[in-house]
């Protein structure tokens, strides 16, 4: 029971707190419980489905169709190609990190993953349609061709200074 209490403890913390902030009628209490459901019920929406289609992913897909795009000795064309996947993936990062995992799996390098979650996480195609829309298709045009390249030599960056065993690690955290 200890250690399922330690694996709770923020959860805990913020229930308490919630409960003192509705017992002193505070107003900030109601706001952060109010985004706090309206976030909790958009996860209920999304993760059941993103799980699904990940677990046809990992059946579905081969490992070598992966590792032969996407993995240690993949082209430039794999960034092409996992920027085309990232910006049509639906429902933010909280899809990307999981799918991450996912092609991590099966054989992807990390400055791929990487690439993929940096990418994700800006060039969505309702994202960037929402953007032109408000700020013009010549900043949205500007943001990707800078942000895109930082994105890749971030990654390559980060693949070389991220030892080995602490990738594994985290691909062990996400399992």
């Amino acid at each position: 029971m200890k250690t399922n209490l330690k694996d709770y403890w923020l959860f805990i913390i913020f229930s308490i707190l919630i409960i003192i902030g509705f017992s002193l009628d505070l107003n900030i209490a109601y706001g952060v419980f109010d985004n706090f459901y309206s976030f909790f019920l958009t996860m209920i929406k999304f993760v059941p489905a993103v799980f699904i289609l990940i677990g046809l992913f990992d059946v579905w897909v081969d490992k070598k169709l992966i590792e032969k795009h996407l993995g240690e000795n993949s082209g430039f064309l794999a960034y092409f190609w996992v920027i085309v996947f990232a910006s049509t993936t639906v429902g933010g990062l909280y899809v990307a990190f999981p799918v991450a995992s996912a092609l991590y799996k099966k054989g992807a390098s990390p400055r791929i993953i990487f690439s993929y979650i940096g990418t994700a996480a800006i060039c969505r195609i309702p994202m960037t349609l929402f953007e032109a829309s408000y700020v013009g298709v010549s900043f949205t045009a500007i943001r990707w061709f800078v942000s895109i390249p930082l994105v890749i030599i971030s990654s390559i960056f980060m693949e070389k200074i991220i030892p080995k065993k602490d990738l594994a690690n985290i691909s062990k955290l996400a399992n």
